[in-house]
């Protein structure tokens, strides 16, 4: 899945969510993703309803978080503290979740500095920013 269209990876957190309940093998990847849709139960009865998942939009305009990013970047971090890519993510995340006490609401500090570093790339049209993702993440609280 290096360059999946919206659908296929609505699709993977759909398949992997149904593998899950109904008991069957998954691979490593949709393991992990399991593993972090569990930590989010506000997100259950969508995946449970796999055509209206992929059916729905989610807008700025709406209000509400579109849990295929939000559940799309905790599978990027996981993968990102795995390999410490950036250098220094893996660090700079011991750190926050010293002070965070809980490991969900650490990984949430760095989706933030995630999303943050994204929408700078894109606002300014270049690569994103490992060194200030990593300070991001450094100075969170």
């Amino acid at each position: 899945m290096f360059n999946p269209t919206r659908d296929q990876a609505r699709s993977f957190f759909v398949d992997a969510w149904r593998k899950q309940r109904e008991k069957l093998p998954v691979s490593p990847l949709e393991d992990t993703a399991i593993r972090l849709i569990a930590q989010h139960p506000e997100y259950h009865a969508l995946l449970d309803d796999g055509e209206a998942a992929l059916a729905r939009e989610w807008t700025p305009e709406s209000g509400e978080a579109n849990p295929f990013l939000h559940l799309s970047l905790h599978l990027a971090i996981e993968e990102q503290l795995s390999i410490d890519q950036p250098p220094g993510l893996r660090a700079a995340f011991e750190a926050l979740l010293a002070r965070a006490g809980e490991r969900h609401a650490a990984l949430h500090g760095v989706l933030e500095c995630l999303g943050e570093t994204i929408w700078r790339a894109q606002q300014n049209q270049s690569p994103p920013d490992g060194a200030a993702y990593v300070e991001c993440v450094r100075r969170k609280r």
